[in-house]
């Protein structure tokens, strides 16, 4: 199975656009998310552009430091941002469903603790007095956008009535 690539337009266009790949390939009910971070200070970016920001095969740590650099002179309060993500629910039939979410937090201006990936390190969420990457993974997936995104995503099957089922 090929997945589409994922284009510059939306998280939720990306995420429909793997879900019904894997619905069509699969012939089964087809889960798929697309997630970025939306940095403020930037005018949201880099968003859907989050894993290729600053240029393709970049590692974790070079995208943060990227970043970084891009918040030089920015003062801690406005470093706000937010993890964003999107999960799609599309069975081949064509039933679909989008469902989103979302965790506010600072960007600081030095990388903190080993765990997580990607901008975890700069990523502030003031709930916990952490970085995402100073949590343990238990933590971090308790209040996550992608944990709130999949508990939605689960009410939202959960209501789905079954294929073959009686109405």
């Amino acid at each position: 199975m090929t997945l589409p690539p994922e284009g510059a337009g939306s998280y939720v266009e990306n995420a429909l656009g793997k879900a019904r790949a894997a619905a069509a390939a699969s012939g089964r009910l087809a889960l798929a998310d697309d997630s970025g971070i939306e940095v403020d200070a930037l005018g949201g970016a880099p968003g859907v552009l989050s894993a290729r920001y600053g240029g393709e095969g970049l590692s974790d740590a070079e995208r943060c430091a990227k970043m970084l650099e891009a918040l030089t002179g920015v003062p801690p309060l406005k470093r706000s941002a937010r993890y964003r993500c999107v999960i799609a629910l599309v069975e081949p039939a064509g039933r679909e469903a989008v469902v989103e979410g979302n965790v506010d937090g600072i960007l600081l201006d030095e990388r903190k603790g080993t765990g997580g990936f990607g901008y975890d390190p700069i990523f502030y969420y003031p709930p916990r007095d952490a970085t995402f990457a100073q949590l343990s993974a238990d933590e971090k997936h308790a209040v996550s956008h992608r944990g709130i995104a999949m508990a939605r995503a689960r009410v939202l099957l959960k209501s789905w009535p079954r294929a073959g089922a009686a109405s």
